[in-house]
């Protein structure tokens, strides 16, 4: 079965740096784009960037672009997201799903990492 195993979050001040770590299993990983999601408590799960399979076709959402970096190991099954210069409103759970733009397996979340940005 697809499973998704976040890790990589943490408290951070305002202007710090995090990388976080996705590994997947169950689907043939180097086949499918993937992409970082974050959700707080009172919003749904938003897009934040993806790639396709072979780390192109890149994209972000318009308030992390030029901050976070996307990419992909395939032959690790891992996507990481590089976040710099973090503000308060990147404090959310990030998750990270198949697909480019659209959760491939959007019943298959994993349980996310934290990210908490604060002074």
């Amino acid at each position: 079965q697809v499973r998704f195993v976040e890790s990589g979050g943490d408290s951070v001040q305002p202007g710090g740096s995090l990388t976080l770590v996705c590994t997947a299993s169950g689907f043939t990983f180097s086949a499918f784009g993937m992409s970082w999601w974050r959700q707080t408590p009172d919003k749904e799960r938003d897009f934040v960037a993806g790639l396709d399979f072979s780390g192109g076709a890149i994209n972000y959402a318009a308030s992390v672009k030029g901050r976070f970096t996307i990419s992909r190991d395939n032959a690790k099954k891992t996507v990481y997201l590089q976040m710099n210069a973090l503000k308060p409103e990147d404090t959310a759970t990030y998750f990270c799903n198949g697909g480019s733009w659209t959760p491939q397996w959007g019943d298959s979340w994993g349980s996310g990492t934290r990210v908490t940005v604060s002074s």
